[in-house]
């Protein structure tokens, strides 16, 4: 999924961000001729950012209590198409941000699983390598000591050493010849 170093998911995200400002211009034309559209989408949230603005204003100035005058109807679907347009490109770019939120919370999570996936086949085979190594220690503790084998070689050649002694014979010859 990645060209070069750039993710793909990312170059998706920006081309619709930059589809979105044209969207919101469209939004901004249609707002401005349909009647419906500026009377109850525009002109209500106009008015009210107005009156807050403008309440802000005046209490920063020190006026308490005046009276704010609404817009004129085209200066508020003026205004109104403004605010529609700019909450268009934020909600745009806000679902590219929980898009992008969620994509990296779903690759974390799939590398966790594979983390731990890997965790527990490491565990598997120190499992299996100690009962292999328990194993061959009993084997090894089973079997004779090497020295103990080689003490009863010593003991197995003076034996032969004093029969042949004893009885001269052609298969004690022999059998010390192997030596």
């Amino acid at each position: 999924m990645v060209v070069g170093a750039f993710p793909m998911a990312k170059l998706f995200y920006l081309g619709i961000r930059q589809v979105s400002k044209p969207l919101a211009n469209r939004i901004k034309e249609a707002a401005r001729r349909s009647e419906f559209f500026k009377t109850y989408i525009c002109l209500p949230p106009a008015q009210l950012y107005h009156w807050v603005e403008m309440r802000t204003k005046m209490r920063i100035m020190g006026f308490r209590g005046t009276a704010i005058k609404p817009l004129n109807e085209e200066a508020a679907a003026e205004l109104g198409a403004e605010l529609l347009g700019e909450a268009t490109i934020f909600i745009v770019g806000g679902g590219c941000l929980v898009l992008e939120y969620w994509r990296h919370q779903t690759q974390q999570r799939n590398k966790e699983e594979e983390q731990k996936a890997a965790w527990n086949a490491l565990q598997d085979e120190v499992g299996r390598l100690a009962l292999a190594l328990e194993t061959l220690q009993a084997q090894a503790q089973a079997m004779p000591s090497l020295s103990a084998l080689e003490e009863l070689r010593a003991e197995l050649r003076e034996v032969r050493t004093q029969v042949c002694n004893e009885h001269s014979t052609p298969k004690c010859q022999v059998a010390s010849s192997k030596k």
